[in-house]
């Protein structure tokens, strides 16, 4: 089965906390219904939580996904036509005609410029994360709507062609080569402290979905290392190279 909405919670327990978000063709492995829930596990990451039922469809064959960070689905192939829903970075579509201007797929008429083929991948993370630049802040968020820390990571590793995990205690452990402290950090480098991830977008530069600005935002790395730990989060716990 594939993710049916644009955007939807993968729930602790039905009716239950959200823990990450599924979007638009993310596809899924059911593993247990209760009435109007289904317990999934997402092909993406091996994440498991609970989904309506109506939140699903049968899966197809995705040919595109949105590289955007977000792009509209027209009911004609016109920018002036009305516009149906949107979609975020990173869901997956498939192509019914192509011309030079837009893709239509069963939702209706998608930018060209906002897809890239089924397999192509971006080369830089950072470039990516860069992408959700003032996004707000969501815990538990994987869309251009709200997207939390790890969230930011898995986006622009999946999206590179990189294996991520959903969740930081996970990436830490999963991502990357650990390096020796006092390691000068350089461009792509992650750092990890408990419960946060960011990336590192030059030496003196951070790049990550935060709580302090509720948004996906660069900070100076020395200022928001003082800060973290000042605010009682402790300092780094780990600097991974990929």
């Amino acid at each position: 089965m594939q993710v049916a909405r644009p955007v939807v919670d993968l729930l602790r327990r039905p009716g239950g906390p959200r823990d990450r978000q599924l979007v638009y063709g993310d596809c899924v492995e059911i593993l247990e219904s209760s009435g109007d829930w289904q317990r999934v596990k997402s092909d993406k990451d091996a994440y498991e939580g609970w989904l309506p039922a109506t939140a699903l469809e049968l899966a197809e064959a995705p040919t595109h996904w949105v590289c955007a960070p977000s792009t509209h689905i027209y009911a004609e192939p016109d920018i002036k036509s009305a516009d149906r829903v949107s979609l975020s970075f990173g869901s997956r579509v498939t192509a019914l005609v192509q011309n030079e201007r837009f893709v239509e797929t069963p939702l209706g008429h998608i930018p060209r410029q906002h897809l890239k083929p089924a397999g192509e991948r971006f080369t830089d993370p950072v470039a990516v994360a860069a992408l959700f630049l003032g996004t707000p802040y969501l815990w538990g968020g994987n869309s251009r709507c709200g997207i939390d820390c790890s969230g930011l990571v898995q986006a622009a590793m999946l999206a590179c062609g990189h294996s991520c995990p959903g969740d930081s205690g996970d990436q830490v452990r999963a991502v990357g080569e650990a390096l020796p402290s006092g390691t000068a950090p350089r461009r792509g480098d992650l750092l990890f402290w408990k419960g946060h991830v960011a990336w590192v977008a030059d030496p003196e530069t951070i790049l990550h979905a935060n709580a302090h600005h509720m948004a996906t935002a660069y900070e100076p790395l020395k200022a928001a290392v003082d800060r973290i730990e000042n605010q009682g989060d402790g300092p780094v716990t780990s600097h991974k190279r990929l």
